[in-house]
């Protein structure tokens, strides 16, 4: 039987290119969404037109009585435990922190960190209960590290989710479930378009490889880390951006 994986919020953008590109690497994908059932669907589609195998359920990765029934659903579907987690689902809110609502906040957080924790609670136990090891990738960002302006509760879930990364893993090691942390840079996808017409071309000129990613770059790294060549690795966070997070804000002369 292959191995079986699970990716929050699946539908669009980096999520649906993990879901079809874990699928192609010989993984069984089941992957949540929130608010696209037509994109899950046409994902579904997507992997099974390619020979694959892929189940697509409605799920708000922040509640916790709707996580453990996605996890209920997948466990009769599929009939063993998942062999790896990415915790992927997130949203985010442009804002000043002055103008940042309570709602927006609590929406943003709930979501991004909240369901992080919520879903690898859930994956760990089903892992652990079954005696076989196991890999959690959680999507992080270039806010792990630096402050991103206007987006107060965004940078705010993406440095708690790898400061939980690393207690993850402390705390999971000893059951043989690694969790690291994969954080893109700028990345071109239909949300990021939306949000600026010219992202790529601005993004491109301050990234040292001169280009953006693409949702392809991100999927390698993450499967990567659920393979044996990554047996020894937890507890990190491998930056995936050209550089551009490495790199000082130095005035010129």
């Amino acid at each position: 039987m292959s191995k079986f994986a699970v990716v929050t919020g699946g539908s669009t953008g980096i999520g649906r290119c993990l879901v079809t590109a874990m699928a192609k690497a010989g993984f069984t994908v089941a992957f949540s969404y929130r608010s696209s059932r037509e994109a899950a669907e046409r994902v579904v589609a997507e992997v099974e037109r390619e020979g694959g195998k892929a189940k697509a359920v409605h799920c708000d990765v922040g509640i916790g009585s709707e996580v453990a029934r996605f996890y209920d659903d997948l466990a009769a579907w599929f009939g063993e435990a998942p062999d790896v987690l990415v915790n992927n689902a997130g949203i985010q809110t442009w804002s000043s922190l002055l103008d940042l609502e309570e709602e927006s906040w609590d929406n943003v957080i709930r979501t991004n960190l909240k369901g992080c924790f919520l879903n690898t609670k859930a994956a760990a136990r089903l892992m652990i209960d079954s005696g076989k090891p196991g890999s959690i990738v959680n999507i992080g960002s270039g806010c792990n590290k630096l402050a991103f302006p206007n987006l107060v509760d965004y940078t705010a879930s993406k440095g708690g989710i790898e400061q939980f990364t690393k207690v993850s893993a402390v705390e999971l090691g000893p059951h043989a479930i690694r969790v690291n942390c994969v954080a893109p840079g700028a990345v071109s996808t239909e949300r990021t378009h939306e949000e600026a017409a010219d992202y790529s071309d601005k993004w491109s000129k301050i990234t040292p490889l001169r280009r953006v990613g693409t949702p392809e770059d991100i999927t390698g790294p993450v499967i990567f880390l659920t393979t044996n060549a990554a047996s020894f690795i937890t507890g990190q966070t491998i930056w995936v951006d050209g550089g551009v997070f490495s790199q000082a804000n130095w005035p010129s002369y």
